[in-house]
């Protein structure tokens, strides 16, 4: 079964009324959803859950992935794939094996997961694996084999999601080892590699072939271009190939006189892209403003962060944008099949469209993160054919920052009956969701907004935003010594975002916890310096080019600019935090 022509059967025309249907108990595990839908937990804590297919028999297959970029890296220790099934019929999987590389053979996980000519095909480490189903099989018992190895696993998208086409094509992503091809990775003015050879091998899309083991990495089978990182590849009804694109970001963090902070957190634009042979989508040279509705020059390549277009008028553009850095993980289409059942299938005005994982943002600081749903966008012929509509939110719970999510949206699929299926990477949970409504006319519809807090307000003053948790626990930290409380205070207000548009929440957190992008300022573990106060002061004023332990690297005085007042008191509050254990963690909403 080729992966993400996802066969959803809408029936022979009937109306299954809600009288026939079961009752959608509970709070939907936690999310919000549009009238007549329901979600249950379909499993729970498998480990960090990525990219899922469903078989004929309705068995869900899940990969699931570690590293550096979790806080939490516990795999179990019987293999990172993870095979579901709910006999029973109630919503939830009563069965669960485990299969695949494990942690002890030196396997990590990974993205991308297929279905294709009776087989699972994972991504594990630097490899596709392929692993046979026999009759009857819920987990596959034969050994994998290798189909394609070698692709790269350095840079900041070390990831390969992939999806199969029904002729038998493996069109893998490899996303971009850097933000822009720059010659020093997201630093303040550093221009764009002349040519960008990165692109010989990252930034676009592989075809390989599902039927031959043994397949080794090389930049001739690239089969598209310019895609910074495609993580969600689909194909519709018509057999098109489909994938979203995270936009780059740093363009206020590095190129301030170009642009405010404001134009850095509302763009570029996230993308979907129709996939084309030899196509070239436009990266690192261009990216979409939305403002302008077209590609424009970076920076890095003589843009002036206003209407330069150069050479990206000759790219190819996105069939359908979405709001900056919410991070599409996932996409697939609602398609349906002749002939087929399903009480829990979707209203006919779903069928075509593309479902949306949005991972969520960390660097619209000091604005309001965002993302961190489920969007449903509908098409037409292969191009939008409308605005798209948040489908299932809550996901994040109180607050929607990277590291104090709850949940975070990561995969997708569709089962054969028509239910949803949505992963989430942080604590490993698995949602089901079917329509109860009983009207299959009805139109497509938004879910009620989740209350949560964004990590910023959209206060008046300053523009980007005032966080809320700024000033509640100054008087709780330990002071360095010279340092006053009220220059805490400032190093409080600088940190949030609310002096000089400084975005150290975006990749540290809010609470200073950390998040996939920044260290933990509470664990009192300093890696570039000895921890003192001048040594930390000089951290930030040098930034850090190449991390030693995550995955985002830190421009001088974060990219903003700050005085030295500003920079000692900023520095201060990072002391303060990480010498006073348990005071960092901001007051929860109740």
């Amino acid at each position: 079964m080729p992966f993400r022509v996802h066969a959803v059967p809408l029936g022979d025309g009937s109306v299954a009324t809600a009288a026939t249907q079961p009752e959608c108990r509970g709070d939907n595990g936690g999310l919000s959803l549009p009238a007549g839908f329901c979600a249950t937990v379909f499993a729970d804590g498998i480990g960090h859950a990525r990219h899922m297919a469903v078989a004929e028999d309705g068995t869900l297959y899940v990969n699931t992935w570690s590293g550096r970029y979790y806080k939490t890296n516990d795999p179990a220790p019987n293999g990172f794939l993870v095979a579901l099934k709910d006999t029973d019929s109630d919503g939830r999987a009563d069965v669960t094996a485990r299969f695949g590389e494990r942690p002890d053979q030196g396997g990590r996980g990974g993205t991308g997961l297929a279905l294709f000519g009776g087989a699972v095909f994972a991504e594990s480490n630097d490899r596709i694996m392929r692993y046979p189903l026999r009759a009857g099989e819920v987990a596959p018992s034969a050994r994998g084999e290798v189909v394609v190895s070698g692709l790269p696993l350095t840079g900041d998208h070390p990831m390969h999601p992939f999806a199969i086409t029904p002729k038998g094509e493996i069109l893998v992503d490899l996303g971009s080892a850097t933000n822009a091809c720059e010659v020093k990775n997201r630093m303040p003015g550093s221009p764009g590699h002349q040519p960008c050879t990165e692109k010989e091998t990252r930034g676009g899309i592989w075809r390989y072939d599902a039927r031959k083991a043994n397949q080794a990495f090389s930049p001739a089978e690239r089969y598209a271009a310019g895609i910074r990182n495609g993580e969600g590849i689909a194909l519709d009804a018509a057999g098109r190939a489909f994938a979203t694109q995270h936009g780059r970001d740093q363009l206020h963090e590095n190129w301030p006189a170009l642009y405010s902070a404001q134009a850095g957190f509302e763009m570029p634009a996230e993308e979907m892209v129709e996939l084309k042979e030899g196509g070239d989508y436009g990266w690192p040279e261009c990216y979409f403003d939305p403002v302008q509705k077209k590609l424009v020059l970076a920076p890095e390549y003589g843009g002036d962060g206003a209407k330069t277009v150069g050479l990206c008028a000759g790219r190819q553009g996105p069939v359908a944008v979405f709001p900056a850095h919410w991070a599409p993980n996932d996409m697939t289409f609602y398609v349906t099949r002749a002939q087929a059942g399903g009480a829990g299938a979707f209203p006919s005005a779903y069928e075509g469209g593309a479902f949306i994982a949005f991972h969520g943002s960390w660097n619209r600081a000091p604005g309001p993160q965002g993302g961190y749903n489920v969007v449903f966008q509908p098409m037409r012929e292969g191009r939008a054919g409308g605005d798209f509509v948040v489908f299932a939110d809550g996901f994040a719970g109180a607050v929607k920052e990277p590291g104090r999510a709850r949940h975070r949206p990561s995969g997708l699929a569709v089962g054969p009956d028509g239910a949803l299926f949505i992963s989430d990477d942080v604590q490993g949970r698995i949602w089901r969701v079917t329509y109860r409504g009983g009207d299959r006319t009805a139109a497509v519809a938004a879910a009620p907004a989740a209350g949560s807090s964004t990590g910023s307000s959209r206060a008046a003053a300053p523009p980007e935003g005032v966080h809320p948790d700024a000033g509640r626990r100054v008087a709780t930290l330990t002071l360095p010594a010279g340092v006053s409380r009220e220059e805490i205070a400032l190093g409080e207000r600088v940190f949030h975002g609310e002096v000089a548009g400084a975005t150290c929440g975006g990749c540290h957190g809010s609470d200073a916890k950390g998040s996939p992008i920044g260290p933990d300022l509470t664990s009192g573990t300093w890696l570039w310096s000895d921890g003192s106060l001048k040594g930390i002061e000089r951290t930030i004023a040098t930034g850090v080019a190449e991390p030693k332990e995550h995955g985002g690297a830190m421009p001088p005085m974060g990219g903003v600019q700050l005085s030295d007042a500003e920079l000692r008191a900023v520095a201060a509050y990072a002391w303060a935090v990480g010498h006073s254990p348990g005071q960092a963690q901001p007051p929860q909403d109740p």
